[in-house]
């Protein structure tokens, strides 16, 4: 292969020297050598560098908290009330998955994450995206009421309006404590 992209090199150069004859054919060719050998270093150091994003983000709890900071402020959403739900929810995993079936970081149900036009339950950005996009519906619904919000983010919004706030659910009221407490 080498030789190749040597002959390939030398008939440029020849090319070259036709149209420009005041350049020598060796710096020409040195310089086409160079620029090719820095396109594949830059090649290579792009695909490297995709890779290690995509890895780590599987693994990296940074990579989860940018995301989230990320789709709080899209959405217009306190990051650390974005941040309390999601680690109350899953601990930041997005491997996490309810025994009723709530899936990811942000821990939505199937058909929740279809209504906020989630494709990719299973994806950490669409998932973190359709948990802080829900947030913020939840807290448009109740005015602001960000204890109502978080009530209805855990046990639904009807069970908010229901009782005209937090549902008196022993875990739904665990969840806002706990929430409000990390979001401080």
């Amino acid at each position: 292969m080498l030789s190749s992209i040597n002959q390939v090199v030398q008939r440029i150069a020849e090319i070259e020297q036709r149209f420009t004859p005041t350049v020598p054919q060796t710096q020409s060719a040195n310089n086409f050598a160079a620029a090719l050998s820095q396109a594949n270093n830059q090649q290579s150091t792009m695909v490297n560098n995709i890779t290690t994003s995509n890895n780590s983000i599987s693994t990296n709890g940074g990579d989860i908290t940018k995301m989230i900071h990320v789709a709080a402020a899209k959405y217009g959403v306190d990051p650390k009330l974005a941040m309390a739900i999601a680690e109350t929810e899953s601990g930041l995993s997005q491997d996490a998955v309810s025994p009723v079936g709530a899936v990811g970081v942000m821990q939505l149900m199937p058909e929740t994450a279809r209504s906020l036009g989630v494709h990719n339950i299973n994806d950490p950005r669409e998932n973190i995206d359709g948990g802080v996009h829900y947030l913020k519906q939840m807290l448009t619904t109740f005015g602001g009421d960000v204890a109502k919000a978080v009530a209805a983010y855990n046990a639904g919004p009807q069970a908010v309006k229901n009782y005209n706030g937090v549902p008196p659910y022993s875990e739904t009221r665990d969840y806002v404590a706990k929430v409000l407490s990390l979001a401080k």
